[in-house]
């Protein structure tokens, strides 16, 4: 078996922007400090969810520099330093590993995606030069790019792959990939409102928006799973059901991160093309907070 980065939650945790549109590293700093002071189990920064799309090089460095100062090895870093260029994913992985990164996660390329092949080749070239471990994050519905469970059985044979975050939300695929992959391929939840199916039939943990909000619960949900007490965490889960279907009601990280202003964390608005949710489904999100008596 692979050996896994982490087991339970790892949060993929947001950028907070100061009111002028800047990187707020102060309030990023808080943020994670908070994350680890309730039982996450990993930091996954400068993701989906950390809006890497609209950061610059120096901007995503600063922010992963910064997530490992302030872990001090507590809990493991993954640097989210994927790309549709193969060149520049080797490059800002390189300077993850110099950081001290525990490891990455890779996003297949998206836009010019490539082919099968190509997939096997582009990983291969990154995960032999920087020689880290490496989840890779399987998510079509951005990528446009579905990976073959063939594809994934292939790379799971590369001594750095440690891992796939499987966010298609198609239980079936990761049935199929799953029993092709076996335990060479841990697998972890790329959506909150599969973490416990996908850990019942195997998966090591989730990697979630969610403990943006809820860090200690969405921890104790997983750790329910790894001991096999997956009734307890099906009700737990379920409590936080109709908020975690919240949270996607717009594009990722919009809501979240107006939850995270509802709770006064003051992180800030996403950078165009995001905006803020429409008025009636931030009332939506509102309700259900005081309802879970998140908020008052």
């Amino acid at each position: 078996m692979s050996k896994a980065i982490f087991t339970g939650s790892a949060v993929a945790v947001v950028t907070p922007f100061c009111p002028d549109g800047s990187v707020n590293l102060k309030k990023y700093s808080e943020l994670i400090e908070w994350q680890l002071e309730n039982k996450t189990d990993a930091i996954v920064a400068v993701g989906t969810t950390g809006e890497n799309a609209t950061l610059s090089g120096e901007e995503h460095r600063a922010l992963m520099k910064r997530a490992i100062e302030v872990a001090k090895g507590r809990a493991p870093v993954i640097c989210s330093t994927g790309s549709n260029d193969t060149a520049y994913c080797i490059e800002t992985s390189r300077a993850a590993k110099e950081m001290g990164a525990d490891g990455l996660l890779l996003v297949t390329p998206y836009y010019n995606k490539t082919s099968q092949s190509g997939l096997i080749r582009h990983y291969e070239m990154i995960l032999n030069e920087i020689k880290l471990p490496a989840i890779l994050y399987h998510i079509p519905g951005r990528t446009g790019l579905t990976v073959k469970p063939e594809t994934f059985l292939k790379l799971s044979q590369n001594p750095y792959v440690a891992g796939i975050k499987e966010a298609s939300g198609n239980v079936s695929y990761c049935l199929e990939l799953m029993n092709i992959c076996g335990e060479n391929l841990p697998l972890y939840s790329g959506n909150d409102d599969l973490t416990v199916p996908l850990m019942s039939m195997g998966g090591l943990g989730v990697i979630s928006v969610l403990a943006n909000i809820l860090p200690e619960e969405t921890h104790r949900i997983t750790r329910l799973c790894l001991d096999n007490n997956f009734k307890a965490a099906g009700e737990l889960s379920m409590k936080y059901n109709k908020l975690t279907r919240l949270l996607f009601l717009d594009v990722n990280p919009v809501p979240v991160k107006a939850a995270m202003d509802l709770m006064g964390m003051d992180v800030g608005r996403c950078r165009p093309p995001l905006f803020e949710m429409q008025a009636e489904l931030g009332e939506k999100l509102r309700d259900e907070m005081k309802n879970l008596g998140i908020i008052k």
